[in-house]
């Protein structure tokens, strides 16, 4: 069985606003609202290429409910503890003006209720797989990923993590089975910009030397590494299409490597279905359904054999 973490789940509100003032009253011109998180983003992606899975996190208020409810629909099994004061965030994307959000902070996070996460985190067994991707509320502890990976170390859980700089560094000394970090991210962990993808992978082979079995860089427009765990590098430039929401993207990269290495257990699929799943994500207003991601590693397969 495959299960994700996602400690700080959302609702976002993307919106368009044609001309946007500051200090003025601006009205949309067009309006969404989806359930967010990088854990539940990889749910929904799994969910689309028809790959059970479970949901864990916590949830709070009347947003919380919403996003239970939104994502069991969207077919995703949840386990969310519940957290009896505050909301869980709502998460205002502008699309109007690239890149600018304003996220919400979500509800405080007790240690009682991360007990709970951890009781439901001792079910998994060897062969299950888990992803913990994503921030964590401020509230919460700063080592909780390294502590889910002590308390599961040696039971042949196979864990992919997709987090930044200390998050991430933090639980390499448990050898997750995957690691997702950007080209920027990559370099802020060794303090260096990395320009090109022979720098990145030079860095990729040094996290891996780190601990990490599987190391998945995702580039944006200049495509995406992986050094598996046998150090094969594989590299492919970015498929040809339009940017259209770069939100998920990552997150769909991991679900479709995941969902890959489940069908052929061989990591060229796996890779080429990360690839396809996050590019074709960011082609799309949502993420990405199967036909959609099937359109695309058909459609790199075939550049490969020209």
């Amino acid at each position: 069985m495959i299960y994700t973490v996602t400690f700080n789940p959302s609702l976002d509100y993307i919106v368009s606003v044609e001309d946007f003032k500051l200090g003025l009253t601006n009205r949309t011109s067009s309006e969404l609202m989806l359930p967010g998180g990088k854990g539940l983003n990889v749910s929904m992606v799994l969910g689309n290429l028809g790959v059970a899975n479970t949901a864990f996190g916590f949830a709070a208020g009347f947003t919380g409910r919403e996003i239970i409810r939104r994502i069991e629909e969207m077919g995703v099994k949840s386990e969310f503890i519940p957290i009896e004061n505050g909301i869980s965030r709502i998460n205002l994307k502008l699309k109007s003006i690239d890149g600018t959000e304003i996220n919400g902070s979500g509800p405080e996070i007790s240690e009682d209720a991360i007990g709970k996460l951890m009781e439901k985190l001792n079910v998994l067994k060897e062969g299950d797989v888990l992803v913990l991707a994503g921030s964590i509320p401020g509230s919460m502890p700063d080592d909780i990923y390294r502590r889910i990976m002590a308390e599961l170390d040696g039971r042949g859980v196979l864990i992919a993590v997709d987090a930044t700089k200390d998050l991430l560094v933090n639980v390499l000394a448990y050898h997750p089975f995957l690691v997702k970090p950007n080209n920027h991210e990559l370099g802020e962990i060794f303090g260096v910009t990395l320009s090109g993808r022979d720098e990145v992978i030079e860095y990729a082979k040094k996290l891996k030397e780190m601990g990490a079995a599987n190391v998945l860089v995702s580039m944006a427009g200049q495509g995406a590494v992986l050094i598996d765990e046998d150090s094969n590098v594989y590299e492919t430039p970015a498929p040809k299409g339009k940017l259209v929401n770069g939100v998920g993207a990552g997150d769909s990269m991991v679900a479709g490597f995941i969902a890959g290495w489940i069908q052929k257990r061989d990591y060229a699929h796996a890779f080429a279905m990360g690839v396809a799943a996050g590019s074709a994500s960011a082609f799309s207003e949502r993420l990405a359904t199967k036909q959609e991601i099937e359109q695309i590693y058909d459609q790199m397969k075939k550049e490969e054999q020209r």
